[in-house]
């Protein structure tokens, strides 16, 4: 039996209660699963009762577990605010996993990462880029700390904040652009190949709704994962696409993509997103960050 609780123990308990396997907390601390369970039966021992009982392959708190972690989190964060506000954030370390899509990904993340990196030097960030639906499952289960996910967010268990609208255009390059022109008997938009986001990205939603409002007819919809694939299909005459409109300013302005008359899409929203009550400094502080940046 161990003679005290040391903080090594504290911080496997709040993780595997976050995580829910001692595996995932393994990975998260940097350390083997044998080592995680060790620890969890130490603290167990020193205290007297059991901190978790299995239901499936999910490790849950029990009755007693549950008081404990409540109390042990709520002091693990006021122990990392003071050690901060003594040292700075220049001296924190730590893991933060940051989940983006590839629209902000391509825009301001590299110069969002820039900035949170000059603040903290010696915290290592692990990117993710994927779709909003699979982040979002990430954050609110715990595999990921912090993500810009597209909205709306209507989940009580995450906090958004607003970042900005991304506009959603309908684009051909010059060389198809001839076929547009309105027909004679009431302008009906040619058949040209469709190309989208693959489902289920919001984008796929919004390109849904804008085919119901137009006059194409049950027209194939043809799918990509990545958005720059899409945009390299529309420069080489692969069809019409919808895409955003920040990504191919440039092309627009010179006249290499040209709007698809008489389509039109939705805006999409994106926000900066944490857990609801995330009381980690540093991700705190990363979330602060992120409300000023903007999109667009």
């Amino acid at each position: 039996m161990i003679n005290r609780i040391a903080l090594y123990h504290i911080e496997t308990l709040l993780w595997i209660a976050r995580l829910g396997t001692f595996n995932a907390a393994a990975e998260r601390l940097n350390t083997t699963q044998p080592s995680i369970s060790a620890r969890v039966r130490e603290l167990e021992n020193h205290l007297g009762f059991s901190l978790f009982r299995r239901e499936g392959r999910r490790m849950l708190l029990t009755v007693k577990g549950r008081e404990f972690a409540a109390q042990c989190e709520a002091l693990w964060a006021q122990l990392e605010t003071v050690l901060l506000a003594t040292e700075a954030f220049s001296t924190a370390t730590g893991i933060v996993k940051i989940g983006c899509g590839e629209i902000v990904a391509v825009q301001s993340l590299p110069a969002f990462l820039s900035e949170i990196k000059r603040l903290m030097p010696n915290v290592t960030l692990e990117l993710e880029i994927d779709l909003t639906v699979h982040l979002r499952h990430k954050l609110e289960s715990g595999a990921i700390d912090f993500a810009f996910l597209v909205g709306p967010i209507d989940s009580p268990a995450l906090e958004a904040v607003p970042i900005g609208t991304v506009e959603m255009k309908w684009l051909v390059n010059r060389e198809l652009a001839s076929r547009l022109s309105p027909s004679a008997d009431g302008g009906e938009v040619p058949d040209l190949p469709v190309w989208c986001l693959s489902r289920p990205s919001h984008l796929y939603q919004v390109m849904a709704e804008s085919l119901r409002q137009s006059d194409l007819k049950r027209p194939v919809i043809n799918t990509c994962n990545h958005v720059r694939t899409l945009i390299d299909v529309v420069a080489s005459s692969g069809g019409m696409a919808i895409l955003p409109e920040l990504l191919v300013r440039d092309r627009i302005a010179k006249g290499e993509f040209v709007p698809v008359p008489e389509m039109v899409a939705d805006p999409i929203a994106f926000f900066a997103v944490v857990r609801k009550g995330e009381n980690e400094p540093i991700v705190i502080e990363i979330l602060k960050r992120a409300r000023d940046l903007r999109l667009g």
